[in-house]
């Protein structure tokens, strides 16, 4: 008895322990990492003497771009107002501020623990699933991304058919109440893949299995449009009532898939509901590109640095995407899912676009107004032009080389961001220690 009280004792005590080291490393890792959001603009702020890319195609050399209160009020070649705080930004580039259309940052910290995974949940029919309940302003990872020019990034839930709801935030804010840029705009389906895999089963009972899946959320949205149709309700619906946005068009349908025929599906939803539809990933969409435009479904794709899912496909596949796209005037962005870089390569990833035909200009539009466009904020965004929010970066070079992109300044709705983060900081921390800045 006493023995058994005695380890009980002792567990309760480490818990205690581990968890007051948890604290202390807690608060020695955001000492290290002590990135505290912009406050708001204050006065009028000119950056001249720059390239100004306008991310609608137009360059402007030698140019200036004048902001006040959050917004742009002019983009041209005149000198600065006498008024202004100016920024001398000779032999450097602008842009508008890069869009992540499709990423789990704030929501999955360190891909190898577990308890640092707050992107999926069980079922398979979530669309009450909010990301941005769960968006963490504190992640480590956000500095790192907006540190090299990306201001804004759609957080998507993941988990089961129908995963939930994202939202659009900005990435320098106090909680995720002030981060908000764009709430639930959009549902997202993740359609099962209708290609024989390895599997326990034959390939005909995994078909059918996908196909039964698809078959439920096509149910779910058709008694979700009845439910709709009814004057009055004796209950609320919540799973139906987190979808009415995708009916009247004020939400987008995602739809994660790849292959023709599942693109082709997605394109009967549209047609069925009247959904205003966007393909994620769509590797695939080059096929049918004629089809996708005479519909008006927009491609979200993936990073350039991966494999195509089909074997007999030309390994590079997803490089020529972009440009197969544009000429056939499909309406796409180029995106950067990867589970290491978690959005920091984006520019490359266009940059490695423009290798396969897209000119410079065509390409920073695909990670800015068209993202913007597909997202439906490109109202507020996407491009230096008076009236949008001034969410703007300043590189040393060309944003889409690696060799010479080097963001110095970064501007979210007028706010200069701090562009530190926590490998900076352990950079410069450790170059001490040994000595290395001294040579």
């Amino acid at each position: 008895m006493h023995q058994t009280n005695y380890i009980c004792y002792s567990n309760t005590g480490m818990k205690k322990l581990l968890f007051l080291l948890s604290i202390i490393i807690s608060i020695q890792s955001f000492s290290q990492s002590n990135v505290l959001p912009a406050v708001a603009q204050s006065g009028t702020v000119a950056l001249t003497h720059a390239t100004v890319h306008i991310g609608n195609g137009d360059v402007i050399n030698d140019g200036t771009i004048v902001f006040s209160n959050g917004k742009i009020t002019s983009v041209n070649s005149n000198a600065a107002p006498a008024d202004a705080k100016v920024v001398d930004c000779s032999d450097k580039q602008i842009y508008p501020g890069l869009i992540l259309a499709d990423s789990y940052l704030g929501l999955e910290e360190i891909g190898a623990i577990r308890s640092e995974h707050d992107e999926s949940e069980l079922g398979d029919l979530n669309p009450d699933v909010r990301s941005l309940i769960a968006y963490n302003t504190d992640s480590k990872v956000i500095n790192t991304v907006r540190s090299n020019g990306v201001l804004l990034a759609q957080v998507v839930p993941n988990g089961g058919i129908l995963s939930g709801t994202s939202s659009i935030m900005q990435l320098d804010a106090w909680n995720w109440q002030d981060a908000i840029y764009k709430m639930d705009n959009g549902i997202h389906f993740r359609m099962p893949q209708l290609i024989p895999t390895s599997s326990e089963k034959s390939n005909d009972d995994v078909l059918k299995d996908a196909y039964k899946q698809i078959d439920n959320v096509r149910t779910f949205f058709r008694e979700a449009k009845a439910y709709f149709n009814e004057s009055t309700h004796a209950q609320t619906n919540i799973k139906f009532e987190s979808v009415k946005g995708l009916f009247n068009q004020t939400q987008t349908f995602f739809v994660h898939c790849d292959l023709v025929n599942e693109m082709m599906i997605a394109v009967e939803f549209a047609k069925e509901f009247n959904f205003r539809t966007v393909i994620e990933g769509g590797s695939d969409s080059y096929k049918i590109a004629d089809y996708l435009k005479q519909n008006n479904i927009a491609v979200v794709l993936d990073q350039m640095h991966t494999l195509p899912v089909m074997q007999d496909d030309d390994v590079d596949t997803y490089a020529k995407l972009p440009y197969l796209l544009q000429q056939a005037g499909v309406l796409y962005c180029i995106n950067d899912f990867d589970e290491m870089n978690r959005g920091r390569n984006l520019m490359f990833n266009a940059g490695v676009a423009v290798g396969f035909g897209l000119t410079k200009e065509q390409a920073l539009q695909a990670i800015t107004l068209n993202t913007a466009k597909i997202l439906g904020i490109d109202k507020q965004t996407g491009s230096l032009e008076p009236g949008k929010d001034a969410n703007i970066i300043v590189s040393d070079g060309d944003l889409l080389d690696i060799k010479t992109n080097n963001i110095s300044y970064a501007f979210i709705q007028g706010r200069q961001i701090n562009l530190d983060n926590k490998q900076k900081q352990l950079y410069e921390r450790y170059k001490t220690k040994y000595g290395l800045s001294a040579k």
